[in-house]
């Protein structure tokens, strides 16, 4: 490191406590400071440049300082910062609802703002069961996939399936049930796994308020993919139980399983849509609940304390995030993303081809612009998505494997030299490992 870099890294491991992190990693395992990013690249104060393979955690589809989006922000900036959204409202937000309820699967006509993915997760769960609550009925539990994972708010890690958060905050959390995810894309994977969903809620459908999911790949549960009939089906069922459905769309929105939403696939409008990550290109932090004016109407009254929804945000629609999402829809709008995706997604699928003649490969799969590379024959405790990592910080490619998952989650603006060149490097790390 030169001596600007290792300044900064000194200066940040004196006072920073990262995220996802085993902070103790970093008496090995370097930080690396970035200075500037440009398209799909981040650059550190060498000048190093990174393939961002990972979109930043998922949600730089655009890629980075991308000018559009920059120049309406700062336009923005120049108008309106901020302003309080009770009793008051600005155009960006009335421009950005109208955009989201227009794209959006037919009937979510109403728009609550958060700011963050776990925020937006928190508001559909205390939604839902206020819905119930107004229509006189008590539903305190909440049902989930297994594997799943949908934020780290209480709530959110109430509602996920990940053990060592479940260990951890276990007296913390509210009451919610697991029912098994499809354990393939197979139909037939989820046609079982819909017998077994259809027993819980015979058995105590009376007692959920909703049942969510992420639709088609559940992001941290290791990129895994199950088949869109599963949501069709799940609909159905949870509307003759009077269940909501809630879709956490927060990584599958905008265009990443091939669609603009992953419910699309399914053929089916969820009670609840919850959207973030690609929501600004990865500019500023915003979120959203979509729901229906059925849910709508169940708040819409005369004064009354205990029918009004009870959820704020300090930051709730603000005005430069607004602006943000909009020059985003607008990318959109301006050419064939979706198709273009279709097209590179091909094409991912095609190179990633090579991976299944490594004995340490158990799987390829893919849903849209994700590929995920299953790794097999190691034990956790030997950490080789870190050595994968390193690897390829090492050559140029940011990769942040899950466990032993390796994956591919890239802007849509990747290149189809820069797909090769993401490829090829986590090819290596993988034949290189032990």
């Amino acid at each position: 490191m030169n001596n600007t870099n290792s300044k900064i890294v000194t200066e940040d491991l004196k006072n920073i406590w990262h995220p996802c992190t085993q902070m103790k990693d970093h008496e090995t395992l370097p930080l690396i400071p970035i200075e500037k990013g440009k398209g799909i690249y981040l650059y550190d104060f060498d000048n190093n440049a990174y393939i961002d393979a990972v979109s930043s955690w998922w949600v730089n589809i655009f890629g980075h300082t991308n000018e559009h989006i920059s120049t309406k922000v700062k336009k923005q900036l120049d108008t309106l910062e901020h302003v309080i959204f009770a009793g008051f409202t600005h155009k960006p937000a009335v421009n950005l609802a109208e955009k989201l309820v227009n794209i959006t699967p037919e009937g979510l006509d109403k728009v609550f703002f958060a700011d963050n993915g776990s925020s937006a997760v928190e508001v559909a769960l205390k939604m839902s069961f206020h819905y119930h609550r107004n229509r006189g009925e008590n539903r305190p539990l909440f049902l989930s996939l297994t594997n799943s994972y949908h934020g780290e708010t209480i709530g959110a890690l109430s509602v996920g399936d990940v053990e060592l958060y479940k260990e951890t905050y276990a007296p913390l959390l509210i009451a919610c049930i697991q029912t098994p995810v499809p354990k393939d894309q197979s139909i037939e994977s989820a046609q079982e796994a819909i017998v077994e969903l259809e027993k819980v809620l015979k058995e105590r459908g009376n007692e959920i308020s909703a049942f969510i999911i992420e639709p088609l790949i559940q992001g941290a549960g290791g990129m895994h993919m199950y088949h869109p009939i599963y949501i069709t089906e799940a609909k159905k069922l949870c509307k003759s139980h009077a269940v909501h459905l809630i879709a956490d769309e927060i990584m599958t929105g905008f265009g990443r399983t091939g669609t603009m939403f992953g419910c699309e696939q399914a053929g089916v409008t969820p009670d609840f849509m919850t959207l973030s990550k690609g929501l600004t290109g990865g500019f500023l932090p915003l979120a959203v609940v979509m729901t229906t004016n059925d849910v709508y109407s169940a708040f819409y009254c005369d004064y009354n304390e205990y029918k009004a929804f009870l959820h704020s945000h300090s930051y709730t629609g603000n005005p430069l995030a607004c602006a943000a999402a909009l020059a985003t829809l607008e990318l959109f709008e301006a050419s064939d993303v979706i198709g273009e995706n279709k097209e590179k997604s091909a094409y991912i699928l095609e190179k990633v081809e090579k991976f299944k003649t490594l004995p340490n490969v158990k799987e390829v799969r893919q849903t849209g612009m994700v590929t995920a590379i299953e790794l097999q024959g190691y034990e956790p405790q030997e950490r080789i998505g870190l050595k994968v990592y390193q690897y390829g910080l090492d050559n140029g490619v940011l990769l942040r494997p899950l466990g032993h998952i390796v994956y591919f989650m890239p802007p849509y603006i990747i290149k189809y030299e820069e797909i090769e060149k993401m490829i090829d490097t986590a090819y290596e790390a993988i034949k290189l490992l032990p």
